[in-house]
């Protein structure tokens, strides 16, 4: 895509004739580094990062540069806040709840169990208290967040035999995508275990786990889950829209000229989006792939809905007590979200279930 044709599609054209384009071409040469969290396969959420940083180079004329890189190839996946935070990298891609360890606030930045879906999360982050709240709470760590992209309600991923009941669950070892669904998965019984995205395939192929989630249909199509455990489960309720981001060094945003501090928003706005439709279109094919690949789509039984429901109330009580930032951020995302239930119930529910309940 050129320059022209990606200033048209991303709707960045009002920035640029706010007078960012002349002024780049006057400033010294900027080159950063971004250290993803991500395999490079996965054109998804991996690509989100190129979709960026293409959009940056193309909006400051060559100026402004960033390189990408994968997962492991600088610095360990889950480690590139600390990267980050340490200026080591200029910034980072990833998803906040890696870094439920460092302090559980960090999940409610990406998506809790039960939580927002995507459009809810963007609407909290974008025009409710969302992102002031969690840069507030990352400024402790010197980075600053932008929205790096959404991948819309996740699946429950992949599980080497059916799991029916709660009963089941005990002494299952799953890869999980951050220590809070560890927590509250481990309520019921399941062993978490924590994993990057390349290295799942050959942990559930030789048997080191039962089960693993990843994202959903296309990118789990891409790392070949359905070869090794074909129960398929869904929906991923502890990942109802999370949000990928975006993790900036305050110090490095800071030396950014105004023209550049905008190309960086306006691009961040454009990554985020892209991949979120990217899921959207990519989805329902891949799905219906792996259905030919006769695997066996199940739902969670309401048994252990209902039971991880619970567990996950424990868990926001406990974090509460513990985590003053928790505390505060999540008494206003559980606000926000009761408000946008009360809202979706109406409209969209009635019109989403009905579309689903016929044939066109």
């Amino acid at each position: 895509m050129d320059r022209r044709s990606l200033i048209k599609h991303s709707g960045i054209a009002g920035v640029l004739a706010a007078g960012i384009a002349p002024a780049v071409h006057a400033q010294a040469a900027v080159r950063w580094r971004l250290a993803s969290s991500f395999p490079k396969p996965l054109d998804t959420i991996f690509g989100g990062a190129e979709v960026f940083a293409n959009a940056v180079k193309a909006m400051s004329g060559g100026k402004f540069e960033i390189s990408v890189h994968a997962g492991g190839e600088l610095m360990p996946a889950f480690g590139v806040v600390d990267g980050v935070q340490q200026g080591s990298v200029e910034m980072c891609h990833t998803v906040p709840y890696y870094f439920y360890g460092k302090n559980p606030a960090f999940a409610i930045g990406a998506a809790i169990p039960f939580g927002m879906n995507a459009r809810q999360m963007n609407a909290w982050m974008m025009h409710g208290n969302g992102r002031k709240l969690m840069n507030e709470f990352y400024g402790n760590y010197n980075i600053l967040s932008f929205a790096g992209g959404n991948t819309g309600t996740q699946m429950g991923g992949w599980f080497r035999k059916e799991v029916k009941t709660v009963a089941d669950l005990k002494g299952l070892k799953m890869r999980l995508g951050g220590g809070l669904v560890g927590e509250v998965m481990a309520k019921m019984g399941v062993v978490p275990q924590s994993l990057p995205g390349g290295e799942i395939y050959q942990a559930l192929e030789k048997g080191t786990i039962d089960a693993a989630e990843w994202v959903g249909p296309y990118d789990d199509q891409k790392l070949g889950f359905a070869k090794v455990a074909p129960h398929y489960y869904y929906p991923g309720w502890w990942e109802g829209g999370p949000e990928v981001d975006f993790f900036i060094n305050r110090k490095a945003f800071d030396a950014l000229s105004p023209e550049n501090k905008a190309i960086v928003e306006a691009a961040t706005a454009l990554a985020s989006v892209d991949m979120l439709a990217k899921y959207d279109a990519l989805n329902p094919e891949a799905l219906k792939q792996l259905l030919g690949a006769k695997i066996k789509l199940l739902p969670f039984s309401k048994e252990i809905l209902d039971a991880s429901f619970k567990a996950a109330q424990e868990v926001y009580a406990e974090n509460d007590a513990k985590s003053p930032e928790w505390k505060k951020i999540f008494a206003d995302f559980r606000a926000f979200q009761r408000n946008q239930v009360a809202w979706f119930r109406v409209a969209e529910g009635r019109f989403d279930s009905y579309m689903q309940s016929i044939k066109f």
